[in-house]
């Protein structure tokens, strides 16, 4: 498999005497935004051209997955409209050896089989529902230096990288289960609408109207 992970300065090395020479980005944890907001619904555009602040983006992005103990994020996700996401690749499969994958306008080419999970969104905290994805997928996609690239994903890796691009679509996992589980899930949801969530990471959620006298 190719090094998809963030390129080298947005990574750590080692120094002559062995220490760790930090070469990070500076890296922030951006607010992640709540089901309700119109961001969610709305479709990333692709990126076009290079831009030097992608792989700072990313590595934004990553940050602020690990901090809401995610392991997937798109840029949709943070308010921002560009065709990204970010995928921990080394927690899925449970290795620390493992980098985050980030990719630049994915394209799902071909996908293999079904199999039935539960799944849960960081933009939509408390609520899981079961829902058939494809079991093997291959994705192309760009890198952050915007070199082309193609993998081979399967299981949960494959999941996860289907379920943020359906985020850059304007898509949630609530689209695909039935409409009287959707039903059910009214009153949760008019919840998260409000504003009423308990998570420990910042958002972007409903902001009540001003009160008070009008100054003009």
């Amino acid at each position: 498999m190719p090094d998809l992970s963030l390129p080298s300065e947005a990574k750590q090395s080692r120094g002559n005497d062995g220490e760790d020479e930090t070469q990070k980005l500076p890296v922030s944890v951006l607010p992640i935004y709540i089901y309700g907001q119109a961001v969610l619904r709305k479709k990333a555009r692709p990126v076009r051209k290079a831009a030097a602040g992608i792989a700072a983006f990313a590595g934004d992005m990553v940050e602020t997955m690990r901090k809401a103990n995610g392991i997937g994020l798109a840029a949709n996700q943070v308010g921002d409209l560009r065709r990204i996401i970010v995928v921990d690749a080394g927690a899925i499969a449970e290795s620390e050896e493992i980098p985050p994958i980030a990719m630049v306008n994915p394209e799902v080419i071909t996908r293999d089989g079904s199999w039935p999970m539960e799944e849960g969104c960081l933009s939509i905290p408390g609520i899981r529902e079961e829902v058939v994805r494809a079991e093997k997928i291959r994705v192309r996609f760009l890198d952050t230096s915007l070199q082309a690239q193609e993998i081979d994903a399967e299981g949960m890796l494959g999941r996860v990288i289907l379920h943020e691009i359906d985020h850059l679509d304007g898509v949630l996992f609530l689209d695909h289960i039935g409409t009287v589980k959707r039903k059910l899930l009214r009153g949760r949801l008019n919840k998260l609408e409000r504003g009423e969530v308990d998570v420990d990471y910042p958002i972007v959620g409903y902001s009540p109207p001003a009160t008070g006298t009008d100054p003009r």
